[in-house]
This record gives C-alpha cells, sequence and structure tokens, in this order.
C-alpha cells in the first residue's frame, strides 16, 4: 500500500521546500509503485497557490483532508512571519499531525509546527537565520541551528530549503532501507549524506555585542588582529582588568567565554581566508592566529564538521 504524504503549502511558500523532497518521494514510487508513495498538495484554499517564485501549484483543501496519512510536510518560505498568525492554517496543521505516522517541516516551516504546539520539548532543527528567533519565540522548544535535519520521535525537523532532499532521503531510508534512497539520491544527483551541518553555510555564529564600549573595542581588536597575544592576560590588560573580573564581565556581555570567542573569531578569518586566497594550509593557520595546520583542522571539524581542504573546494572564489 502506498504511503500517503501531505505537504503543507501557502501563499508565498519556498517552492524548493516542496519539490525537493515531492520530487524524492515520487523517485522512491517510480522504484516501489506498490507501497511507494503518493504526494498530495493541500492548502487552506484550495486551488492554485503561487510560491514566493511565482511559480503556481495546483492544491487540495486542507480543511477537507481526511483519512489516513503517512507523512504530514509543512513547507516554508518568505512568507511564513504571516502564515503564524492564519488560524485556520495552524489548527489544519494541527489537526492533521493528530492522525498521522510522523510530521515533519522544511525550513522555516517550523514555525508554523511550532505554533500549533508540535515542537514543545522537542529538538529540532530550521534555517540558520531564523534559528534564533524560533528559539526566543518558543521557548519550550530546543533548537540547534547546525543539523541539516533531526529526528525527534515522530517530528522530523529540517534546515534551509534543499535540506528537505536530506530530510525525504533519511525518511525514505527509514521506510525503505538505505539502498533505496541510495538509488534516489544517485538518480538525483544528490549526496545520500551531505557531510557538515548548515553552519557551513552560514554567517559566522556570532556573540552579542558587549553593552561595555570598551569590550566592544576589544571585541573589534580581536577580530582584527586573530595572530596577535589574544590570551586572557593580555586581553584583561588590555581592558584595563584583572583576569577574573574580565572574563566574568566578557562572558556575561557577549555570552561566550574569551577563550571561546577568539577561537570562533579565529576560525572565521581561517575560513575567509580559505575562500578568497590560495594560501597553503599552514600559512592560513599562522595568519588566523590557529598557528599549526593540526589546530587548523581540530578547529574546522569542531565548528563545521569538515576538514579545511573540503571547505576550500566547495567554498573558494574563483575570482581571486
Amino acid at each position: 500500500m502506498q504511503r500517503r504524504v501531505l505537504i503543507v503549502v501557502f501563499p508565498g511558500f519556498q517552492l524548493l521546500d516542496m519539490a525537493g523532497p515531492a520530487d524524492v518521494f515520487g523517485t522512491a514510487a517510480l522504484l516501489r509503485p506498490t507501497d511507494g508513495y503518493r504526494v498530495e498538495l493541500i492548502a487552506v484554499n484550495p486551488g492554485a497557490v503561487t510560491a514566493g517564485n511565482g511559480v503556481t501549484v495546483t492544491a487540495s483543501s486542507l480543511g477537507e483532508a481526511a483519512g489516513p496519512v503517512d507523512t504530514l510536510l509543512v513547507a516554508g518560505g518568505l512568507s511564513v512571519p504571516e502564515q503564524v498568525a492564519d488560524r485556520e492554517l495552524i489548527a489544519g496543521i494541527a489537526r492533521l499531525a493528530a492522525g498521522a505516522r510522523r510530521v515533519a517541516s522544511v525550513c522555516n516551516g517550523a514555525f508554523l509546527l511550532a505554533e500549533a504546539g508540535l515542537l514543545d520539548h522537542r529538538r529540532v532543527t530550521t534555517h540558520w537565520l531564523v534559528a534564533g528567533e524560533l528559539k526566543s519565540r518558543y521557548d519550550r522548544v530546543e533548537v540547534d541551528a547546525d543539523p541539516l535535519y533531526i529526528e525527534d520521535g515522530d517530528v522530523w525537523t529540517s534546515a534551509g530549503v534543499l535540506s528537505g532532499v536530506d530530510l525525504a532521503l533519511a525518511l525514505v531510508a527509514r521506510d525503505h532501507g538505505h539502498a533505496l534512497a541510495r538509488t534516489v539520491a544517485r538518480g538525483l544527483v544528490v549526496y545520500l549524506h551531505r557531510p557538515g551541518g548548515q553552519s557551513q553555510f552560514s554567517t559566522p555564529m556570532r556573540a552579542m555585542t558587549p553593552r561595555s564600549e570598551p569590550l566592544r573595542e576589544l571585541q573589534a581588536y580581536i577580530d582584527a588582529n586573530p595572530a596577535a597575544d589574544l590570551s586572557v592576560p593580555a586581553l584583561a590588560a588590555r581592558a584595563r582588568m584583572s583576569e577574573r573580573h574580565f572574563s566574568r564581565v566578557f562572558t556575561e556581555q557577549t555570552g561566550l567565554s574569551p577563550g571561546r570567542y577568539v577561537e570562533r573569531s579565529r576560525a572565521d578569518t581561517a575560513r575567509r581566508l580559505l575562500e578568497v586566497t590560495g594560501l597553503p594550509l599552514d600559512a592560513v593557520a599562522r595568519e588566523s592566529g590557529l598557528g599549526r595546520p593540526e589546530t587548523l583542522y581540530r578547529v574546522f571539524r569542531r565548528h563545521w564538521r569538515v576538514s579545511p581542504g573540503d571547505h576550500r573546494r566547495r567554498f573558494q572564489s574563483k575570482e581571486r
């Protein structure tokens, strides 16, 4: 028996959030016609629904959707902040989720699941740009901005846009095994498991801006001089504070210890050097203040779960 997949769309939804998973499930259905998937689009207002890029799709009525649901998947899009206030949409998602085997979201579609109360006390992810907002708006939700997707019980959430493909492949693997998921991935010419998390694509995970002007100046100094002596004694002396007082105040006002902030700043410098220069790894390590290639490698693996060489191959600018 085919597994019924309902994808919730709305005016202004992100087309790739819908089309990526739909193609994964559709390809799997071609390979498993008897027990694959049947994809249906649903929306509050049935009929034509226009995505954020102007492409129009046809959806059935969310309010009239009934019967067994294997997977309820909610797309994201730039219009999600408006859709969160749509009580009919949120109630419809909650109603269908109650009878679905599992629920999933792509990108900031997680906000719609959260508004429906489906993410309370669960670990979830969303697009790195809005992860902080999701965390502050829904304080019962545990947000992790790095993974491409997260499974927490019968709720799956995925990160930005094309991570919906990663999520759908993981669902196919769970349902039918990795061999089928691998065949689908090869057919679509995508990774079955992409290395790293979405932080490798994001802007740096910055600390808070300190309230204190001297600490703001010190923060700017750290970012501008990664190869300088940025030890706690040196930074405390520059801030004209005792080491203990400096460490406490810096951590309170930035949310990071001095050592953690310095490492992040140096890692970000190294990342920029890898992307825009052809410097060898030992020079990148030296100029970013990380010292040795071994440290550069260790820091990259810790922050972005990829090696410096892999990052350079993926993101290096061709215009140097």
